[in-house]
């Protein structure tokens, strides 16, 4: 293992403190982004309704899955290391700008200007992991980089979580370190410009007419998409579904009697954060994802990708199902399973599925089921959330059905304790008496529905296209 440890390059490893640090910064504000978006604004929210949220996050986080068809070809041209210095002044510029907005016009305009920054990035980082491995040592390489994704993913939203307030500018501080190992950067291939801006855009707009021409391969990245609808709603929906609905005290008694560290630092008014609880889904993935890839390295990408889809659909959806905090971590190590058994499976399929002469085309293509499934997401967790789950729209209702007359201007959590006062009800017992009328766990049943859909549907394609080849 040392031995093949000092095949790689310098570069391969300073790529690799990069990505920890870069996916430290996103998700480190990602995991909190909903609860910021569309919480109360006494408790540092914005108050945006869920169907801005939606918009924001779906159509935002879209755009940094579509644009990397752009940008790589770009980077290719002018070089890696002047494409992620770019992407870093954006990415900083971004976070330091984000919280001094508060208008819904304001942040989504920053967001997607974020976006951008972080679409220049993805495919260069991925490409200098690409051209520092060889092929006897390429699969541990990637096994190194998709730990330093899982590590950054876990770690950014621990750390931003105890600095809540300072979410943002935790961001930049992690993504200045990064012009720090800029400088120990090498381009592991040099640019090539004998092509004008002009010529590679259009050269990347055929490449796109002619993927659009392949119809089979179309229906594959619309059926996939559904799964990763479903999987953003990790981070766009169970997040405020917790911090709406989901009593937590009890968790924050165990840690507050075993561990006081973790009660201290992660709890507010003796409830769990929100974030604390969905981030397990990160530690789930750092702990079993190297068994889990060994256990289905022998199946077949398709069946992978389907049964892994059937039970990371499974595994979210009962996360939504009830209040109880204890019955959300197995629900969420379920939908690590699946997620661990179908998402690295989708980029091997689409080899298996393209063209000999087209492959590279077509991996460049693999994205873009990420992008359908962003803007599919921010629908799901927003317009449908608004009416299905919203705890403050179902308030709103409530108190409109009962002729109570409240203040519309007060802040989200004022007007909820106002309601809960009229009524002669605890804040703990208007949540139950919404829940029992209400019933916002029906949410559950469209996230399974999304997740099952997709994977019959998936069946569907590998049958027809078996069917038309024999």
């Amino acid at each position: 293992m040392i031995k093949l440890l000092k095949t790689y390059p310098r570069t391969f490893w300073v790529a690799n403190t990069i990505e920890l640090f870069e996916r430290w910064a996103w998700y480190g504000f990602f995991m909190l982004f909903a609860n910021y978006l569309t919480g109360s604004r006494d408790l540092g929210g914005l108050e945006f309704s869920q169907t801005q949220k939606g918009l924001i996050m779906g159509i935002g986080t879209g755009i940094l899955y579509f644009l990397p068809i752009l940008t790589g070809a770009i980077a290719d041209k002018f070089g890696y290391r002047r494409m992620l210095s770019l992407a870093f002044l954006i990415y900083f510029s971004a976070f330091i700008i984000i919280p001094q907005f508060s208008s819904f016009e304001a942040v989504f305009a920053i967001y997607i200007y974020l976006a951008v920054g972080a679409a220049m990035f993805k495919p260069v980082i991925s490409a200098t992991i690409a051209k520092t491995t060889r092929p006897d040592n390429a699969s541990l390489g990637f096994g190194i980089f998709y730990m330093m994704v899982n590590i950054g993913a876990f770690l950014g939203p621990l750390l931003s979580l105890v600095f809540r307030a300072q979410v943002f500018y935790i961001s930049a501080a992690m993504i200045a370190l990064n012009f720090v190992l800029l400088l120990f950067y090498k381009n592991p291939s040099d640019p090539t410009p004998d092509l004008s801006v002009k010529q590679t855009i259009s050269e990347i707009f055929s490449n796109i007419f002619t993927v659009l021409k392949d119809v089979r391969f179309l229906v594959f990245l619309l059926i996939i998409s559904g799964f990763w609808a479903m999987y953003n709603q990790l981070f766009f929906t169970l997040p405020v579904f917790v911090e709406q609905w989901v009593d937590t005290s009890s968790m924050y008694q165990f840690f507050d009697r075993y561990m006081p560290f973790v009660a201290n630092q992660y709890g507010v008014d003796g409830q769990m954060q929100a974030e604390f609880i969905t981030n397990f889904d990160a530690l789930y993935i750092m702990m079993f994802q190297v068994l889990v890839s060994l256990l289905v390295m022998q199946m077949k990408p398709l069946n992978s990708i389907i049964t892994g889809i059937i039970i990371a659909s499974i595994g979210l959806s009962i996360s939504l199902m009830t209040q109880q905090v204890w019955f959300m971590l197995p629900a969420l190590w379920v939908f690590g399973i699946g997620e661990m058994m179908a998402s690295p499976k989708v980029t091997e399929y689409v080899g298996s599925i393209a063209d000999d002469t087209k492959k590279a085309l077509y991996m460049g293509f693999a994205y873009w089921p990420l992008f359908l499934g962003n803007i599919f997401a921010g629908v799901i967790s927003g317009s449908v959330y608004q009416n299905l789950s919203d705890k403050h729209s179902l308030t709103i209702r409530w108190a409109e059905a009962k002729g109570l007359k409240i203040d519309p201007t007060l802040s989200h959590s004022e007007y909820f304790n106002r309601v809960a006062a009229q009524s002669n009800q605890s804040p703990k017992q208007l949540t139950q008496t919404l829940w029992e009328t209400y019933h916002p766990s029906q949410i559950w049943m469209i996230i399974l529905a999304i997740g099952l859909i997709s994977a019959l549907s998936l069946w569907g394609f590998h049958k027809f296209n078996k069917t038309n080849r024999a």
